[in-house]
This record gives structure tokens, sequence and C-alpha cells, in this order.
């Protein structure tokens, strides 16, 4: 219900695009310049809408890939059989228009003052919004300790792929790839499961505030496997982004 309120009270507005960045064969980051944009928190997400020439409106939610403070930034994947990501991802060019409407939400946020330590558990393009987290955490200097393990298919599928491989003082990023592994590879090659948390996450001892995000299944296991772990409820967050992992 507060999500509803919340939504009503928002009005569309038009943003322009300023870059559309390729981050995989699939995936873009389109940055925005949303004029009297009133700010975002990490973690939070804005709606989309496209409307075709005959009137037919679709609507989809995305997170912001951007920290609090940099211009407002959305990373989509692209679904051969999605209504909104292909016209998002294949053509949306700089200097385009795009309605939209946020921030909106307010359970997946962090805040430096929530403190820590962070475990961040992402399954494909569930990294979008522990990215946003990750940012907002060095542009504030926060030294809360943090491990982000990130689930891919491949190595080709890592969003951030370039970021990510530069050390940051107490981040600690864990890769599996759970398809393909190229020669050489050092990181995990399986799916995340009891088993690997029970390798990589904080103990449970240590009282980690958890996000988790991507697809429902993975984001369902993922937090009963931690809950089962001895993990606190309350301090797990997750955020599903559908059986496919959005549109």
């Amino acid at each position: 219900m507060a999500g509803t309120a919340v939504r009503r009270r928002l009005t569309w507005q038009v943003a322009k695009v300023t870059a559309v960045t390729v981050e995989t064969a699939s995936v873009r980051t389109i940055t925005l310049d949303v004029p009297g944009w009133p700010g975002h928190q990490a973690g939070q997400h804005v709606d989309i809408r496209l409307t075709d020439e005959d009137g037919y409106v679709a609507e989809r939610s995305y997170s912001i890939a951007s920290a609090p403070g940099e211009p407002v930034a959305l990373t989509v994947e692209r679904l051969d059989d999605g209504e909104v990501s292909p016209y998002l991802t294949d053509e949306l060019r700089a200097g385009d228009d795009l309605e939209l409407r946020g921030p909106i939400g307010g359970y997946f946020v962090w805040e430096p003052d929530d403190g820590g330590p962070l475990l961040l558990l992402a399954g494909g393009s569930g990294v979008v919004p522990l990215r946003s987290i990750l940012r907002h955490r060095e542009r504030t200097g926060s030294t809360v300790p943090v491990r982000l393990l990130y689930s891919s298919r491949t190595l080709n599928d890592v969003i951030y792929r370039n970021e990510l491989d530069i050390p940051t003082a107490g981040v600690e990023v864990i890769q599996t790839l759970t398809r393909h592994q190229p020669p050489g590879w050092a990181g995990y090659a399986r799916r995340v499961d009891a088993a690997l948390l029970a390798e990589v996450a904080w103990p449970a001892a240590a009282m980690p505030l958890t996000y988790v995000c991507g697809p429902t299944s993975f984001v369902e296991a993922v937090s009963q496997d931690l809950v089962q772990s001895g993990y606190r409820p309350e301090r797990v967050k997750t955020e599903r982004f559908g059986g496919t992992g959005g549109t």
C-alpha cells in the first residue's frame, strides 16, 4: 500500500538521454538529464513509460545504477520478448527523450549510517542497485566493509566488469560463472547455494546487513539459505526482478 501511495504522488516527466554506454552484448547503461531531479537514495528505482504511435502504453521499473549526487543512470538488460527493454537497449540514443517518474522505494536503500558489514548478493542484472550502493559508499568515504558475491552466466555477461575489477579498500568482489569459464578463471564456477555462501558470506555473528537482488528464483533460494544459516531475516533485504529478470 505504501508503494502505491508514493507512486500516486509522483508525476511523469521528460528526461533527456545524455549517453548510452555498452556494458555487454545485451546490456546498456542510459545516463539521463532529469530537470528538477529531487535526488535519490542508493537502491531506489524509477518507472519508465513508452507510448506507441497508436497510443499503446508500456511501463516498466528499472533500478537506478548511479549513486546519489551523480546523474541518474539506468542499466537495462534486453529481453527479446520484452516490450520496453529492446527499445531502450537497441533504439535509444543520446539526445532522445524518455518519460520517467521517481525516485521510488524506501525498503532496499542503504545509507552509510545504516552500517554493516555489508553483504551484497547479485544474480545477473541484479547487480545494478548494488552498484549504486557501492558507488555511494565510495563517494561518502564510508569505511563499512563490503563483500559482493556476483553470479553471472559467463565472463562476457558480467555487467560493470572493468569497474568491479578496480581494487577498492574494504570491498571484496567475489564472482562465480555458472555456464562457462575462460581458461585460467580464478573465481567460482557454480551456482550460489548454501555451501558457497558458507565459504564467502560474513559469519552470522557479525550481524551483516544484506542486500539480495536478481531473478525471483535466485533471490528466494539465497535469502532462505542465509536465514537458515543464522542471518536475521529483518537484515536480509531482497529485490526481485521476476522469473526472467525483468523486461
